[in-house]
């Protein structure tokens, strides 16, 4: 199948949140009688030649694709939440217009009106709400899934801050949201069989819960800033500011850096020092805090290039991980640098990762995609391993074909959340065209967590 071009990537515009169960509900059914319109006008095209793309899927045509991102970007929550997870899988494991839509709603959400907006803030800081800030800028730096973000300066102190606020009926919608669209995705056909969507629509359902928590959100931000207490001098997370907050309002301070990906003219020093420290911080959370920003959006990692500090936002996916799952999945890890293959498949029999009765190419396919991205932090890995040269993503593809054909269980819950984040680390490496030293850094973080 050929790939369709795509227009220029969405752009934030204003729209009203949908935010009953039916008004949710009547969108999806929208999308969905639309998609299914946009198929037969598309055959029709094709019949009588008037469309130059002769094969491929009907329902994945240019025009259904941008009408997926529009509706997606409209809608937020849920709809756009999943969209954002699924985006951060292995590209090879999607088709290839669905995979450019879900790329595309990474940065893509509307934002909701002054209004809807006010209603908002008014119900979590009062009607003076106002009066806490001395300026508060109108339209919004950034949208996304759950939430948007203003600039504003607080009146108490004159810090500038950052104030994120919810969209109306996003927390309450998350269970339909969910079902319907996965409703949508298996009548439609627009995923292949062997991905584990329920799985996956699960995992989505419990991390929109807490992500639409701010009370819990901000608790995990003052977490992070206390356990990276002594490496302040590297990461900054901004302090919650109590007075300016509430359950669908969260306001911290303002961070002035640069996405990572987005950050121009970066020397190769500093690109290897960012991949560095991220790669390292979360090799941290795995082995020592146990606990994890699980969220991979390369947005939430910001560069400063005046204080020379990784700025940390978005806690809201944030999350322990039980002795139970974590120690065996270190001892993977572990094992998997060594080259040990016989470990590396009875840990992941132990874990879940397989039932121990897979055929032999499935075994082979697991194991040897386990030990190829464990390649950087292997005994026999280079010094400085140069993620610019690195075919680890290509290599690890070649596997999944019969991974998704011959899985008899899907992986643990934790799984989802935990790989994101790494594959999302070693992603962030691969772009930036860092040279880390995987190897040593491997080695003090099983020091610390008193395995080697």
């Amino acid at each position: 199948m050929n790939k369709p071009s795509m227009k220029s990537p969405y752009e934030m515009r204003e729209s009203r949140v949908p935010s009953s169960r039916f008004g949710r509900l009547w969108q999806y059914g929208g999308l969905a009688t639309s998609m299914a319109f946009g198929a037969v006008g598309e055959s029709f095209r094709r019949a009588t030649g008037s469309q130059n793309e002769a094969g491929g899927s009907l329902m994945l045509s240019a025009a259904n694709m941008e009408r997926l991102v529009a509706k997606l970007s409209k809608m937020r929550g849920a709809a756009l939440k999943l969209g954002q997870m699924m985006s951060f899988q292995d590209s090879k494991m999607l088709p290839g217009p669905i995979n450019d839509v879900l790329q595309r709603v990474q940065d893509s959400a509307d934002f909701m009106p002054p209004s809807q907006r006010n209603r908002v803030l008014n119900s979590n800081l009062g009607s003076g709400w106002r009066q806490l800030f001395s300026s508060f800028e109108e339209k919004p730096i950034a949208a996304a899934s759950i939430g948007q973000v203003h600039s504003a300066i607080l009146a108490s102190t004159g810090q500038k801050v950052a104030v994120k606020v919810q969209y109306p009926g996003v927390a309450s919608s998350i269970d339909s949201d969910l079902s319907n669209l996965s409703i949508l995705l298996t009548a439609s056909r627009l995923l292949p069989r062997g991905l584990y969507l329920d799985k996956t629509i699960a995992n989505a359902r419990l991390e929109l819960a807490w992500e639409c928590d701010y009370v819990r959100e901000a608790e995990m931000g003052t977490r992070f800033h206390e356990l990276l207490a002594d490496e302040t001098d590297i990461f900054h997370v901004p302090a919650v500011i109590e007075e300016a907050s509430g359950p669908q309002v969260l306001t911290a301070g303002y961070c002035e850096g640069i996405g990572v990906t987005k950050a121009q003219n970066l020397t190769q020093d500093e690109r290897d020092w960012i991949g560095t420290h991220i790669l390292r911080l979360a090799l941290r959370e795995i082995t020592e805090f146990k606990f994890m920003q699980t969220d991979p959006n390369w947005t939430n990692f910001l560069y400063n290039p005046e204080t020379k500090k990784l700025e940390l936002l978005d806690f809201g996916a944030s999350r322990d991980y039980p002795d139970r799952f974590i120690l065996p999945y270190i001892k993977i890890l572990l094992a998997a640098s060594r080259s040990d293959r016989a470990s590396v498949r009875d840990l992941s029999v132990q874990l879940g990762y397989l039932t121990g009765h897979e055929s032999q190419a499935m075994l082979n396919a697991h194991v040897s995609s386990v030990l190829t991205l464990a390649e950087p932090f292997m005994e026999t890995a280079p010094e400085v391993y140069d993620f610019r040269d690195q075919t680890i993503t290509d290599r690890v593809r070649g596997f999944i074909p019969v991974m998704i054909r011959e899985r008899l269980a899907p992986p643990p819950e934790e799984t989802y959340s935990l790989h994101r984040k790494l594959s999302g680390a070693f992603l962030l490496c691969a772009r930036l065209g860092s040279r880390v030293r995987c190897r040593d850094m491997f080695v003090n973080a099983m020091g610390k967590a008193g395995l080697v």
